[in-house]
């Protein structure tokens, strides 16, 4: 199955696009090969606002914001996860507003425990308050309820607009790319049965932090799925070829992708090896990888 990527869309950087009736977006001028145009900063709400994923340190970006409230109050600081390009801005934005910051957690582990790829986890950041699943915030004309959605990080949450039927899906699902999950706390299989909760859920729109709302969310988490259960397999192909290591996998399986972005694939191929290690399905040697039995 195709992923039905949407890798156009008019925007301007700071600029404020109203989305919906209690959706604002602006995008920081923060492009990258993980960051695609930008990290999309979200405000909902009418009369006083939730600011979803505030974006990384970046001056420029905190009055972006500030001027799309138009003197709004805002009450809270929502964060999808604790990677800087999404929560690097969260301080800044409380100083001048007094908003709580909300998350599930902390950055998990410690620095260096995981590989940095363009933007590394938020060590210094305290949330004000920890959300879990199903925990909702109730502004005057809007209510979010946190979906906790580990597999890119384990402190990923996801956020439902009810009044819109809407998700703000983080890096969870990108409209532009699939998500690079990150071991040792990135999870395959956390990460597919994050994308089994969101099949049995029945979104109406999906807002990710990078890129383009996506308009089908159905079809294109099923797209998503299917990817992934098709890397596995790929993985499991080439060792039915004889014992690989993991720079003679990446080369195999990404032969289309960028070579900049092989690092990123590595992460990906070892987070798909780790549950197959773990059901003894493939056995690793000296550095290679081989099929047992």
């Amino acid at each position: 199955m195709t992923i039905p990527f949407v890798k156009e869309f008019d925007f301007a950087y700071g600029t404020a696009d109203a989305l919906s009736d209690l959706v604002t977006r602006v995008i920081c001028r923060n492009p990258g090969p993980f960051t695609f145009s930008g990290t999309g900063t979200y405000l909902v709400g009418q009369e006083t606002l939730a600011v979803i994923d505030p974006g990384p340190d970046d001056i420029s970006h905190l009055e972006a914001i500030l001027d799309a409230a138009r003197g709004r109050p805002i009450s809270h600081i929502l964060l999808t996860h604790t990677h800087l390009d999404h929560c690097g801005g969260a301080a800044m934005l409380k100083n001048k507003t007094g908003a709580i910051i909300a998350a599930y957690s902390r950055h998990p582990g410690k620095q260096g425990d995981s590989p940095a790829l363009e933007e590394g986890g938020d060590f210094s950041l305290h949330p004000d308050f920890t959300l879990r699943d199903g925990d909702q915030i109730k502004l005057p004309d809007a209510t979010l309820t946190a979906l906790h959605t580990p597999g890119h990080i384990s402190n990923h949450l996801c956020f439902v607009l009810e009044e819109e039927k809407a998700l703000f899906t983080g890096d969870h699902i990108m409209g532009w790319a699939t998500s690079v999950v990150i071991p040792p706390d990135g999870n395959m299989p956390d990460y597919m049965a994050s994308l089994d909760l969101l099949l049995d859920r029945k979104d109406a729109i999906y807002y990710p932090t990078h890129g383009a709302p996506i308009a089908k969310p159905q079809e294109f988490v099923a797209a998503i799925k299917a990817h992934r259960q098709g890397r596995e397999q790929q993985i499991i192909d080439r060792l039915k070829l004889g014992p690989h290591d993991l720079p003679e996998l990446v080369n195999a399986i990404y032969h289309d992708t960028p070579k900049a972005l092989h690092g990123a694939a590595s992460l990906n191929v070892i987070a798909h090896l780790e549950p197959l290690i773990e059901r003894g399905s493939v056995a690793q040697h000296s550095g290679r990888y081989q099929i047992c039995g």
